[in-house]
């Protein structure tokens, strides 16, 4: 009987402190338990094996937060999230259950490193923000998220920072859909993903410049020229339906430079801009009875073949 009863207080212990999630009043879902059929739906919970509905947005676009709960992005500037296994690890503590069980920079306290999936700092996958320009959460598709900034070093610390692209525009009525992504180490526990969208705007932005259509990261570990050119979407994996990315579950896709994802702000969200108008001015060159077979020198920019088993067509 007593095996039985720590065994129920060991499995408790592990859902309340095993994985993590961003917190913020901005969050949809900020205090969410379960969803409508029951499941644990925290933001905490991971995702996987999900239908559509069930993992997009974490199923928590029916609990928006409050009007006025937007997270403030400063262009060109650094903004500090808090991570963690519960909302009593975090400032807001006062509205989640189990009291205040705050340890400084500790992202789960009184657990192991293995309850936030990792076994040291060399075994971080990275994580991401990423920003789509519609205010309406439930007009926002796939497709239309890209990641803006990216933390190698996470889920490591409670405080993580994350820099803010300088040129990123303002959002349209003031508000944009935002979302945290993260994706662990195939040596870190269970295979899955995480997602929890919130409420976002841009502040002190300069420039008017869109951020242009993002494309499927490409794996690039080696060859940095098969790396995605410009604005990238978050990883879409393991889920029933929906994927962007097809891997299988001990090759997860990572949040950093082996997917073109650099630390920091994703200065380079408008690089395929500048691919297309330099492809664009290339003249294009006749094939003549004494260049047949040739290539003309532009041609490489234009059309080159840059696939990867990895990746598919996003799905729409």
């Amino acid at each position: 009987m007593l095996y039985l009863s720590l065994l129920s207080t060991l499995s408790l212990l592990t859902t309340v402190n095993g994985h993590s999630s961003i917190w913020h009043p901005s969050m949809y879902g900020f205090n969410v338990t379960k969803a409508p059929d029951g499941r644990d739906n925290r933001p905490v919970a991971p995702l996987r094996d999900l239908d559509f509905n069930q993992w997009w947005m974490h199923g928590h676009m029916d609990a928006p937060p409050n009007k006025g709960d937007v997270f403030q992005l400063p262009a060109g500037q650094t903004v500090t999230t808090e991570i963690a296994c519960t909302k009593g690890a975090t400032s807001y503590w006062e509205s989640g259950e189990g009291g205040d069980v705050r340890d400084g920079n500790n992202v789960c306290p009184e657990s192991p490193m293995a309850a936030f999936h990792t076994n040291g700092i060399s075994g971080l996958g990275g994580c991401g923000l990423a920003i789509a320009y519609k205010n309406d959460v439930h007009a926002v598709k796939p497709e239309d998220f890209a990641i803006f900034s990216v933390n190698h070093r996470c889920v490591w610390n409670r405080f993580t920072k994350f820099d803010v692209p300088e040129k990123l525009p303002e959002c349209p009525g003031g508000k944009c859909i935002c979302s945290f992504f993260w994706i662990h180490r195939e040596d870190s526990g269970g295979e899955e993903m995480y997602m929890n969208p919130f409420d976002c705007a841009v502040a002190n932005a300069t420039s008017t410049v869109p951020v242009p259509p993002p494309q499927v990261p490409r794996y690039c570990p080696v060859d940095k020229t098969n790396c995605t050119v410009g604005a990238k979407q978050p990883f879409y994996w393991l889920q029933n339906e929906g994927n962007n990315i097809f891997t299988d579950s001990f090759d997860p896709p990572t949040y950093t430079d082996d997917y073109g994802f650099k630390q920091g702000a994703q200065n380079d969200l408008w690089d395929s801009l500048a691919k297309t108008a330099s492809a664009a001015s290339v003249p294009i060159i006749k094939a003549t009875s004494e260049n047949t077979t040739g290539t003309a020198s532009g041609s490489r920019v234009a059309g080159a073949s840059r696939k990867h088993p990895r990746t598919l067509a996003s799905q729409t």
